[in-house]
């Protein structure tokens, strides 16, 4: 019976995950394809693109994405299952019954490597593949000519060498009115111009050029020569009738050879890059030792003295009978001109030097830089595909911590997560290519980071671990930030025993009578002594505990009344702090450590002062409160 019970729970889960897990996955697919159209736009709109190939174009993308939409679709979807499981109370059921939380999630695990292979293959097989189809396809969208729209009243350039105007157009006979064209084919000094009446504008059959009838006009073309520099240029004037022009516009879509870019890393699988990874390695090995030889000659060459310099130098050491050079006497020595022609070689080999280093230099960084991408492509098909678990690591406990199903909190968390998982992968990616940081530190610095959060959510949600509860953070911020817990009574729908106000009464002012001797006996509004609080001082306040009691019962009391105006001055009782103003720590010798620490001791004695001030108010309002309850007591005759 245990093994069927678990296998139908298995069933279930992964029943509920994966109907989640299609949904987003979906989602996420068009999210990333509408992102890459909105990156291309300018290349498909307005160029009168075929619909096939739009169809080509996002069959294409779809592919090419499929393995980043797997690891956000389920991290989604395990934020939304588990999330539903524990705000239906389905996981407080499971865990009743003796399942733990990583058992739950066994089955999900099993799914998630599969789901793993399965983008190792897209990204091994298809997708460098379709990758290779999409750019091909991108460099044939830019390179096709728009089409043709001519907007009125505004000059159009859509056409190579050619400005067109129109003043008006007819929408019915496809007439164009008002028309001229600047031809500058020739040139822009050499342009020529036309103005027509009206005219007609098409495409001839083979779709290879523009027929332009226009009626009665004028053309105007320059006939300056380049030999010509005379201040008067002459010109040719035509009018016409009737005139038509050819002009040559290819609006046909023709799909470009992609050969040239099957270097890309992006469009290679495993074994081609191991392989180009090698032979790019062997090639730079022996460009660099060819290098190293070129430049250690020419350093060498450029510090070789010439023989009518060796004759100089040497008569000069005969001359002076000195065993050591001076070089600047050497120089001074010099007439003008030797000097000049000195400085001028010496000029002309260093900047050679360093034309030459920069060339190698730049030919060694671009070619180490196209290794760097190989092997970052290698790793990236490996931590695209453990992605797939490690989000699933992460999603899952936290849909159990959380406990929220729906489109809310889960979609905002998974956002985060998956905004701080592409910026490390950028950064990585970006540091590892140019060389800042080792290529598999960069490749696997987001997966280093986010697996060990993984692990540790997983592990502390399967041990139930108060890391992930709420409320103690909640006390926690209120303790540092010293915030107010303020009191929500509201009448309840059904009261057994009604409040015996008259006991009551006797109560709050017994209780009013407690808060004017606490207050008289530990003088609120005077200063502590700050070595009394530490050394001396105790961090429980019996007195204030007894006084919180009795305002505690009264108010239990009272929150039984039926009168709304009752409950609703119920409401400024305060919640007492009764451990704040006194010494913070537990121990004698703790306080007087942290007493000894100026800068923690000053710090929690201002702390303690703050709260003091605030019980001499909230037992004000205690006092101010009862009364009101009192009042409303009698008046209301309860």
């Amino acid at each position: 019976m245990t093994l069927v019970r678990i296998k139908r729970l298995d069933i279930f889960v992964l029943k509920s995950f994966g109907i989640l897990f299609v949904g987003t996955f979906f989602i996420c697919l068009f999210i990333f394809i509408m992102q890459l159209l909105w990156l291309y736009v300018d290349e498909l709109v307005g160029k009168g693109i075929p619909m096939d190939v739009l169809m080509q174009f996002f069959y294409y993308a779809a592919l090419t994405l499929v393995p980043k939409s797997l690891p956000l679709a389920v991290l989604l979807a395990a934020l939304i299952t588990f999330g539903n499981f524990g705000e239906r109370v389905e996981l407080t059921a499971m865990k009743a019954a003796g399942v733990s939380l990583l058992r739950i999630m066994s089955p999900l695990i099993v799914l998630c490597v599969a789901l793993g292979m399965v983008s190792f293959y897209f990204q091994n097989v298809t997708v460098p593949h379709a990758n290779l189809k999409l750019q091909t396809l991108l460099v044939s969208m830019k390179q096709k000519s728009p089409e043709l729209e001519i907007p009125e009243g505004a000059f159009y350039d859509g056409i190579e060498n050619y400005n067109l105007y129109v003043k008006r157009k007819d929408p019915d006979t496809g007439m164009l009115y008002g028309v001229v064209i600047y031809n500058m084919t020739n040139g822009f000094d050499n342009a020529t111009i036309l103005k027509a009446d009206s005219g007609r504008l098409e495409t001839t059959a083979d779709k290879q050029h523009l027929r332009f009838v226009l009626y009665h006009g004028e053309q105007f073309e320059n006939l300056k020569d380049g030999q010509i520099n005379a201040r008067n240029i002459p010109y040719r004037r035509e009018q016409f009738g009737e005139k038509t022009m050819l002009i040559e516009f290819n609006n046909d879509f023709d799909l470009m050879d992609g050969s040239f870019l099957s270097g890309n890393a992006m469009n290679k699988n495993m074994a081609q890059l191991v392989h180009d990874i090698d032979s790019m390695t062997t090639q730079q090995d022996s460009i660099g030792r060819v290098y190293y030889g070129q430049l250690k000659a020419g350093t060498y060459a450029s510090h070789k003295l010439s023989r009518s310099d060796t004759t100089k130098l040497r008569e000069f050491v005969e001359k002076e009978y000195v065993t050591r050079i001076n070089v600047d006497s050497l120089y001074h020595s010099s007439t003008r001109d030797q000097r000049k022609e000195w400085l001028e070689s010496g000029e002309r080999r260093i900047n050679n030097f360093k034309s030459e280093l920069a060339l190698k230099t730049k030919t060694v960084f671009n070619a180490d830089k196209s290794i760097r991408s190989h092997r970052i492509e290698w790793f990236y098909k490996f931590t695209m595909s453990l992605s797939c678990l490690v989000f699933f690591l992460i999603g899952a406990p936290l849909g159990a911590i959380i406990r929220k199903g729906g489109l809310g909190m889960p979609v905002i968390v998974s956002v985060f997560t998956f905004i701080v998982y592409y910026m490390l992968d950028t950064s990585g990616t970006k540091l590892a290519r140019q060389g800042e940081i080792p290529v598999w530190w960069g490749s696997w610095m987001s997966t280093a980071v986010l697996a060990p959060l993984g692990i540790f959510l997983t592990y502390q949600a399967n041990k139930d671990s108060g890391v992930f509860n709420i409320d103690i953070y909640k006390n926690a911020l209120r303790w540092v930030f010293a915030l107010r817990v303020k009191r929500n009574i509201s009448m309840k729908e059904v009261v057994i025993d009604d409040p015996d106000y008259t006991a009551i009464s006797g109560e709050l002012e017994k209780l009013t009578i407690a808060c004017n001797e606490y207050t008289s006996q530990h003088l609120l509004q005077r200063y502590p002594n700050y070595l009394g609080m530490f050394v001396a001082g105790s961090n429980r306040d019996m007195q204030l505990l007894r006084l919180d009691a009795k305002l505690n019962a009264c108010v239990g009391q009272l929150g039984n009344s039926r009168s709304h105006e009752l409950l609703k001055v119920l409401n400024n009782y305060p919640v007492l702090s009764v451990n704040a103003h006194v010494a913070p720590m537990p121990r004698k010798w703790m306080n007087i450590a942290v007493g000894v620490a100026l800068p923690v001791g000053v710090a929690l004695y201002l702390r303690a002062l703050f709260f003091r001030q605030r019980l001499r108010e909230d037992l004000n309002a205690i006092i101010k409160t009862n009364k009101e309850i009192q009042n409303i007591i009698y008046e209301r005759k309860l």
